[in-house]
């Protein structure tokens, strides 16, 4: 049975109480539809109910065109009354199953009417494919890719991860075509994409792109597991590959590929990526437990990437905060969506703008969310577990808080239509946990980050001298 729900799972906001906006029920019954997802195939209201008076407009307009252009009908020809009576039904028709989509399920009779693509391209097509479910993928999208042959290799290697997730057959000669011309692509521009990394990291890039063609670890080995029809095999191959790519795209990417808005120039920024180590304890001084159990720990550890690529504003602001120390000794506040920090004096920080870089586009939109609802995707999407993001400024929406942070404990089943967090697009994503997800799982309201500190990448952090 296809249904349409009208989901009422509770926002990071509500939850949290991290923006200004009304708690009123509509606020918090979203109706979680992409359009995206509804050009894709998924069955939505405002596609019914397009279809629905396509369908009944259509069975009044083609005898009525026929007439207009001289062609004769299949059928006898209506007189005006009933014509006049056609009308009036095919409207009563519409109207009738639009109030039927909104008010009820709608039943598996329906969905011949949307023309759904048969269930491996549904696959395919859905929100799911397009937005990243673990940090480590989410991150090695976001890297900015100099070289246009890289790109057209990433390309190819990233069909591949969508069509493992077809769960019938899979198309492994489809897959193998993308190998192959991801291999002729790498040996055609091999002087190219190498000449593209600074003649400092130059012996680092040539190691990386001879083990992407000569070895297991790469195309060979990635070709044997197709070959062997070993999806097992097939998936950590291509994660190493595209690994692989990625680090060549940030050996390649030695600064920020856009300037930043005049008017926010005077704002610290990192132009790249940094990573930060938190170190964390229990209120009540109880143990971490790590490795699914195995040991424990007093102290949990949470390794964090901050991408300045994609929000160079926030992830700079919050670099200049840890080398600060600002956020040593700060409790948290934990719900079962999100563990807050506490809210410290705001002049520890700056203002800075809503900031999120659109799937697609070449630079970061400011003070805007973005509208999900009709196909918009963030490089940094929000519904990945981890997902390091500042909350709302008191003042306006528009605006990060100078300091408060957030960490997005991301579960599908309290999303939306295509597996979307009901606040995706609305708030400042600038990084991911890496290390100790299961530490963030484990902390409570109470607990205390003993400190925080980067360990990577402070060489990225610019802070202009205004």
């Amino acid at each position: 049975m296809a249904t349409v729900a009208f989901c009422s799972a509770p926002s990071v906001s509500a939850s949290l109480a991290l923006s200004r906006r009304g708690n009123d029920a509509g606020a918090q019954q979203r109706l979680a539809l992409s359009s995206a997802g509804v050009r894709n195939g998924a069955l939505g209201v405002a596609a019914l109910r397009k279809q629905c008076r396509h369908n009944g407009a259509n069975a009044v307009r083609q005898p009525v065109h026929a007439r207009a252009s001289g062609k004769p009908s299949s059928s006898a020809e209506p007189s005006d009354a009933s014509s006049v009576a056609s009308t009036v039904a095919g409207k009563a028709v519409a109207a009738v199953l639009a109030a039927i989509q909104v008010l009820a399920p709608v039943s598996a009779a329906f969905v011949p009417l949307l023309a759904q693509p048969p269930p491996a391209e549904a696959i395919l097509l859905s929100p799911d494919t397009k937005v990243p479910r673990n940090a480590d993928v989410a991150l090695r999208r976001a890297v900015p890719v100099v070289n246009d042959a890289v790109r057209k290799i990433q390309d190819e290697l990233e069909e591949i991860s969508t069509l493992m997730r077809i769960p019938q057959k899979k198309p492994y000669k489809t897959m193998q075509a993308n190998v192959t011309k991801a291999v002729k692509l790498a040996e055609a521009n091999q002087a190219a994409i190498l000449d593209a990394v600074p003649v400092a990291d130059k012996g680092r890039a040539e190691a990386i792109y001879n083990d992407l063609v000569n070895s297991k670890a790469g195309f060979p080995g990635l070709l044997a597991a197709i070959e062997d029809k070993d999806p097992d095999r097939v998936s950590i191959r291509l994660a190493s590959s595209l690994n692989s790519i990625a680090s060549l795209s940030l050996l390649q990417a030695t600064g920020l590929q856009f300037l930043i808005p005049a008017q926010y120039a005077s704002l610290p920024r990192l132009t790249g990526r940094a990573t930060v180590e938190f170190a964390v304890l229990k209120a009540d001084g109880s143990y971490f437990a790590l490795d699914n159990g195995a040991t424990s720990a007093l102290t949990g550890v949470l390794q964090v990437v901050l991408d300045g690529y994609s929000a160079p504003l926030t992830a700079g602001n919050f670099a200049q905060l840890v080398s600060r120390r600002a956020y040593d000794g700060v409790a948290v506040k934990a719900t079962d969506l999100a563990v807050l920090s506490d809210a410290r004096d705001p002049s520890a920080g700056r203002d800075v703008p809503l900031e999120i870089m659109p799937a697609g586009e070449f630079q970061p939109i400011y003070r805007t969310p973005l509208d999900v609802q009709d196909g918009e995707l963030p490089v940094l999407p929000m519904s990945v577990f981890g997902a390091m993001v500042m909350a709302h400024s008191p003042e306006s929406d528009s605006f990060s808080h100078p300091s408060q942070f957030f960490l997005y404990k991301y579960d599908k089943r309290r999303s939306g239509l295509g597996g979307l967090a009901f606040d995706e697009g609305q708030f400042s994503v600038f990084g991911y946990v890496t290390k100790g997800r299961d530490v963030l799982a484990q902390l409570r309201t109470g607990d205390v980050i003993q400190s925080a500190r980067i360990v990577s990448g402070a060489d990225r952090l610019v802070v202009p001298n205004v």
